[in-house]
Formats: C-alpha cells, sequence, structure tokens
C-alpha cells in the first residue's frame, strides 16, 4: 500500500473511532457536530469554502497587527498531507510588509456550548502570534467585547513552551482578561509537535485543556462585580496567525519567514443526551 493511502487510511480509521466513541453515551459525554479533517492530497488546495471564510483587511484589527490578511493559497492551504497550512509571509502587499490569513466560520456553523478542540504545531519566532478563538456570533449587534470573546489557544512566538487561554467580556477584556498560561513540561515547545487545544464550554463555566490536561477553570463567579457574564450565545470559530502587535511586539532580525501553524483537525462537540 502506498504511504499516502496508507496515511488518508489511519486518518479515516481514528476519525470514525472519535464519531464512534462520541455517539456512544457509556464511553464519552460528547457527540460530534462539526469538523474539517483537512485531508485534501493536493498541495495548495484551499480550505473547504463551505466550512470557512476570509477576512481580507490591512487594519490591524486594532492591535497593532503587521500582516495583511489574504485568502491566497501561499498563505492558507492544505498541505495534501493531512494539514491545513496557515502561513505568514514577509512580503509587501496591500501597504503592510507582511501577509499571512485570518480564517473564520462565522455564517456557516456556530454553535453554544460544547466541546471545542484543534490539533495543532505552532511556529516559532519573535513576533509570531498563531490563535484558535472563538468570537460571539452576535458581535454586529453589541460589538466587542459584549459579544464575548474565548481564546482557546494564543501564543507568543518568542516563548515557544507558553500558550495562554483567556476570555473577554464586559469588564474583564483586553489586559483584564480572565486568563491563565500553561508552560509545557520538558526541553521541547510547541514548535517541535503537535498538541492539542480544547475548551469545554458549560452554561456559567470554561474549561481549558491542553492534551487532556485541564488547565484552568473560568466561572461567572470570578467575575469582577457588575460584570456581565458573555458567553451564553453561539459562537463562530477563528484560525490565524498574526504577525506583530501589542500583544508581543514586532518580528526582529532572529525571526525567520516562511512561517506556518500547522493545523491537523479542529472538532466540535455537543453534549450527548
Amino acid at each position: 500500500m502506498r504511504p499516502s493511502t496508507l496515511f488518508r487510511g489511519v486518518r479515516a480509521l481514528s476519525l470514525l473511532a472519535a464519531l464512534l466513541a462520541a455517539s456512544c453515551g457509556s464511553s464519552s459525554p460528547w457527540r460530534l457536530t462539526w469538523s474539517d479533517e483537512f485531508d485534501g492530497t493536493v498541495a495548495g488546495q484551499p480550505p473547504d469554502p463551505r466550512k470557512w471564510g476570509f477576512e481580507i483587511s490591512g487594519s490591524g484589527f486594532g492591535n497593532g497587527q503587521l500582516e495583511y490578511d489574504t485568502d491566497r493559497p501561499g498563505n492558507a492551504s492544505l498541505d495534501g498531507q493531512g494539514h491545513l497550512a496557515i502561513t505568514a509571509r514577509q512580503e509587501r502587499f496591500g501597504g503592510n510588509q507582511y501577509t499571512s490569513a485570518r480564517m473564520l466560520t462565522r455564517g456557516k456553523f456556530e454553535q453554544k456550548y460544547g466541546r471545542f478542540e484543534a490539533r495543532l504545531k505552532l511556529p516559532s519566532g519573535r513576533g509570531l502570534w498563531p490563535a484558535f478563538w472563538l468570537l460571539g456570533a452576535n458581535i454586529d449587534q453589541v460589538s466587542w467585547p459584549a459579544c464575548g470573546e474565548i481564546d482557546v489557544m494564543e501564543y507568543r512566538g518568542q516563548e515557544p513552551r507558553a500558550i495562554h487561554g483567556s476570555a473577554h467580556g464586559p469588564g474583564y477584556s483586553g489586559g483584564g482578561a480572565k486568563t491563565q498560561t500553561f508552560t509545557l513540561p520538558g526541553a521541547d515547545g510547541f514548535d517541535a509537535d503537535f498538541h492539542v487545544f480544547a475548551l469545554e464550554w458549560k452554561p456559567d463555566e470554561l474549561d481549558f485543556f491542553v492534551d487532556g490536561f485541564l488547565y484552568q477553570v473560568v466561572t461567572a463567579t470570578q467575575l469582577p462585580g457588575g460584570a456581565i457574564w458573555a458567553f451564553d450565545h453561539p459562537v463562530f470559530i477563528l484560525l490565524n496567525l498574526a504577525v506583530g502587535g501589542g500583544y508581543l511586539g514586532p518580528p526582529d532580525s532572529t525571526t525567520t519567514f516562511p512561517q506556518t501553524m500547522l493545523v491537523d483537525y479542529v472538532r466540535v462537540y455537543e453534549r450527548a443526551p
């Protein structure tokens, strides 16, 4: 059997096992509701447009980001090996010095409560800011941060062993977000291999995991006095690799390009009845 055929078979069995486990109430409390396995076999193929859209902008998104986010295959495409590759490049485009991609399921998939997880391999280098996160689908009606934002995983490329999970809402956003850092044991960083980042979201609680380890719990009772719990409505998913910004600063002479965040899968579950 050719390696590519074997690889696809193993991934199919893995997904089937997840589906069977999620559908069996005796073995799992979860039922799969949405996923993307990024299993296209042609490198450079765009991600499934039925599942993902692109936010195309060089505005900096209020964070001072330096990249221009595009929908070009050079910035976001399947690698032909079962992954999505989001790639930041040092190139002039639209008045910016870098390009990258910001993908989202807005208008295509939204869910309230459940388990949201992604298996990712992160880049490394000063000024690189990959993230797997969720935004309230009512953002156009109430704006940010009233819509709620959950950063399942965000990361500073100059700190390759540490990731951060955060919850933003009215009265606890930006530098005042409810946040915690997880540091990977050992010498290797999150750029050395794939890791699974997950959120389990209940009506009054957010549980953050890395590789199955629960490292942070945020509850409504922890909010500042008078603050509103912003996590009671559907959210959509975002994946992006930003360059620079106030959160981590710009790249420097030690940062090499191109840099890529590899996404093995994104899966969403709901509580099984």
